[in-house]
């Protein structure tokens, strides 16, 4: 199972209540690093939009059951005296962390980076999944059921 906390989002979300900066049709500053997550069979699926990051900007760190994504996104483009006329892409770096359930095996998480998207696998452990028991009885036959 995967958990997800952002204590400042959250921070932010308080402070806009008690402050009333927000109303109906209010922009909001969009988080630079957007996540879904899915379950897919016997793996959680994370994937993150990093438009314009390159690939050597990206760190993916686990301790703890704590997934960890770092990643830069630098200026593009800019030449020696060129100056800024609108700046509305979010520059600098990002981070997200996930936590990550007992159940999942941290050793074994892939990663695959295409077109901006940052796809990350992580497997459930062999010990979470189900399994059959076989049960011993009195009788001539032992039967099995599901664990």
């Amino acid at each position: 199972m995967l958990m997800r906390t952002d204590p400042f989002r959250e921070f932010d979300r308080l402070a806009q209540q008690f402050t009333g900066a927000t109303s109906p049709g209010t922009w909001s500053k969009p988080n630079p690093m957007p996540m879904d997550a899915y379950r897919a069979g016997d793996e959680y699926v994370v994937v993150f939009d990093l438009p314009g990051v390159p690939q050597d900007a990206i760190e993916l760190d686990v301790e703890r059951n704590v997934l960890t994504v770092r990643a830069e996104r630098r200026p593009s483009g800019l030449s020696d005296g060129a100056e800024m006329q609108v700046a509305e892409r979010p520059l600098g770096v990002f981070s997200r962390q996930l936590f990550l359930g007992e159940t999942l095996d941290t050793e074994r998480i892939a990663a695959a980076y295409e077109n901006g998207v940052l796809t990350v696998k992580i497997p459930v452990a062999a010990q979470a999944k189900p399994r059959k028991i076989t049960i011993a009885g009195s009788d001539s036959g032992s039967r099995q059921i599901n664990a």
